[in-house]
């Protein structure tokens, strides 16, 4: 085992115990389970009931409702029932926080509960405190009694539990001794999973989530480690980025964290959170999970003996500087204009360049790329921060030879007379043992030509992330410092696949750290993909917080706890604060969502009664029980007070 996964080079399922909640097996090699949660009143009997309808029937496997009191419990009876009445039979799930109580109640009725360790006996008031071994041991003794009726009333009834553990809801006791760490996520799961253990209950399901998806890969990696090492096997894990907002960055951020763990065959059910109406969720599941699915690729590559990095924290791979890639330099974002017959000035707009005619100058936006790929040389002049890259044997004949970079193949660089001071090189990774490469790579054992040397790496096929890898791996074992631009080429069939595609086989790269700059391409193309696929490009980035060019929104997918409408609000504020880039808000819709799970947030907008707002800067409370009309207005001059705003241009 790869310290995390049976291998980072074959595609194989971790296996798990097996979990049955009502009549659907999560688990030990079973499909991959969607699902989803309701966001309307649990209370609103038939709005509840009929929402979830709407959810089945896009294809949800299990749906969950929240249960914030023991009323709301009780009536998880009656929306069972009518949902059974109308023919429906798909599991449903309480959603547990602050109430033991709840949860024994809707432990005898639906056919999973949710807990979340943190919230759930734990005291989380933000406080700094120190614990002595005695008094952390007494307070484990206080968690064992209290959730051992649970335990039992579950094993009574049948009833399957999720240990749900969230990056931004660790108690003080954990925050303590193992600070806001995904290794504090996983001790936290796990004193929970040892009291269930000396129970002998077993029918649990497991889940890290965080809004931050290198937090939430590192979390799942130890806790998968954790479990073998310490009990032999694993349990079920439930895959999802909390809180990861709505629209394009949100699936984006999604299929970066939950896509990155399937690639090495770790996750058994999934859930994607969008500031949307639940069945929208659906949707983006299956185009993640499909690329799971009767997986039969059998192309084999070399077995990894021992990696050079750990999994388990994030730290990028050292590299030279050459020209603006590499070393402690941003990734580089290569736009893809190939198909572009003659280039003109307004095609650049796409990729962030706007060419303003009257004045002859460019405007450049904080999306705009660094490179674009063309046959035919723009026949005007370019903006300065935008180089061009063009097919070796196009480069050649060019008079002025400074006008762009050549792209080589391996095999023709290896033979190249004449070259530039900065080559990009295509590296096959799925035939890295081919004789082009392995020449490639010992003219790269010279320091200097590797220097000049930009290593381009592609592959396709359902393999082609781990493929990549392995030539990472390989660089790193050869001592090779190149620069990598991590090309991706996607040959799926609708818009929506597409981003998934790149976000899953470019994020799991660098969320390891691994890569210095993306060039995506889709195949077909389209004169549309440019733009499509720079917003992409820079979302990913923005999603492993590789490169950050935009506001950052966290915004929970809103449950029978909001008390405000999350879409509208999150829109509104959207609206007024886009142009902060690097500015983390948080929107929330309730105190469970709120200050804990904004997590590394810079600035909070919580739901803290009907029609009433709670400002926080950090987890520090500003400004308490604002009125909603006023509430985003005095967003804003928080912001401006912590010296964060500027204006729009």
């Amino acid at each position: 085992m790869q310290h995390y996964c049976n291998s980072l080079t074959e595609y194989k399922r971790l296996e798990t115990l097996e979990v049955k909640v009502g009549d659907l097996l999560i688990g030990n090699n079973h499909p991959i389970r969607i699902q989803t949660m309701t966001t309307t009143d649990t209370m609103d009997t038939a709005a509840t009931v009929a929402q979830a309808i709407r959810c089945i029937e896009a294809g949800a496997e299990l749906v969950r409702i929240t249960a914030p009191s023991k009323k709301e419990a009780e009536n998880l009876l009656a929306i069972k029932q009518a949902l059974r009445q109308q023919g429906y039979h798909t599991p449903l799930v309480a959603d547990i926080h602050f109430t033991p109580n709840a949860a024994e109640i809707a432990a005898r009725i639906v056919e999973k509960v949710r807990i979340n360790p943190g919230n759930y006996v734990d005291k989380k008031k933000f406080e700094q405190l120190e614990y002595t071994d005695s008094e952390y041991q007494e307070e484990i003794d206080r968690i064992r009694e209290r959730f051992t009726p649970l335990v039992k009333i579950c094993q009574e009834h049948g009833t399957a539990m999720r240990i749900g553990t969230n990056h931004g809801s660790l108690s003080d006791r954990i925050m303590s001794r193992y600070g806001d760490t995904p290794m504090g996520m996983v001790e936290s799961a796990m004193e929970f999973l040892r009291i269930a253990e000396d129970l002998r209950y077993r029918n649990i399901v497991l889940s890290m989530k965080a809004s931050n998806p290198q937090v939430m890969v590192q979390a799942y990696r130890l806790l998968v480690h954790t479990m073998q090492q310490e009990l032999g096997h694993c349990y079920p894990l439930h895959l999802g980025v909390t809180e990861a907002g709505d629209g394009e960055d949100g699936r984006i951020k999604s299929a970066i964290g939950i896509g990155t763990l399937l690639e090495d065959g770790i996750g058994d059910t999934i859930r994607v959170s969008l500031t949307e109406d639940p069945e929208f969720e659906l949707p983006v599941c299956k185009d993640i999970v499909k690329w799971y699915t009767n997986r039969n690729d059998q192309t084999k590559l070399q077995p990894v003996e021992n990696i050079s990095y750990s999994p388990f924290e994030y730290k990028r791979r050292a590299t030279i500087a050459t020209e603006n890639l590499g070393d402690k330099q941003v990734p580089v974002v290569v736009a893809d204009y190939s198909r572009f017959a003659a280039l003109q000035p307004a095609d650049l707009a796409a990729i962030g360049y706007n060419y303003d005619e009257p004045t002859d100058k460019w405007n450049i936006g904080d999306a705009a790329a660094d490179y674009i790929f063309t046959d035919t040389l723009p026949a005007f002049a370019l903006p300065g921060t935008l180089r061009v890259i063009t097919k070796a044997d196009n480069w050649k004949t060019l008079a002025d030879k400074s006008a762009a970079l050549p792209l080589f193949d391996a095999a023709s660089y290896n033979a190249a007379g004449e070259t530039a001071a900065v080559n990009f090189v295509k590296v096959d990774c799925l035939a890295l043992q081919a004789p082009e490469n392995e020449a490639l790579f010992t003219k790269l054992a010279d320091a200097k030509t590797a220097s000049q040397t930009v290593l381009v790496a592609e592959a396709t096929g359902s393999m082609a992330m781990a493929a990549i890898r392995r030539l990472f791996i390989l660089l790193e074992e050869k001592h090779i410092a190149s620069p990598v631009i991590v090309h991706s080429i996607s040959q799926q069939a609708t818009a929506d696949e597409h981003l998934v595609h790149h976000a899953v086989e470019t994020g799991a790269l660098l969320l390891d750290g691994f890569g210095d700059g993306l060039w995506l391409t889709n195949n077909p193309a389209t004169r549309e993909d440019a733009a499509v696929l720079n917003n992409i490009a820079f979302g990913i980035l923005q999603a492993t917080r590789t490169r950050i060019s935009k506001t950052e929104y966290i915004s929970c997918p809103s449950c029978g706890r909001t008390l405000f409408d999350l879409q509208e609000t999150t829109a509104r504020i959207r609206a007024v604060t886009h142009h902060l880039k690097g500015v983390k808000i948080a929107i929330m819709g309730c105190i469970v969502n709120g200050p804990g799970e904004m997590a590394d947030a810079d600035f909070g907008y919580v739901g803290s009664g009907v029609g009433k707002i709670t400002l926080y800067k950090g987890k520090e409370i500003v400004k308490r029980g604002l009125n909603s009309d006023v509430a985003v207005a005095e967003l804003i001059n928080l912001i401006r007070e912590n010296g964060m705003w500027v204006e729009k241009n």
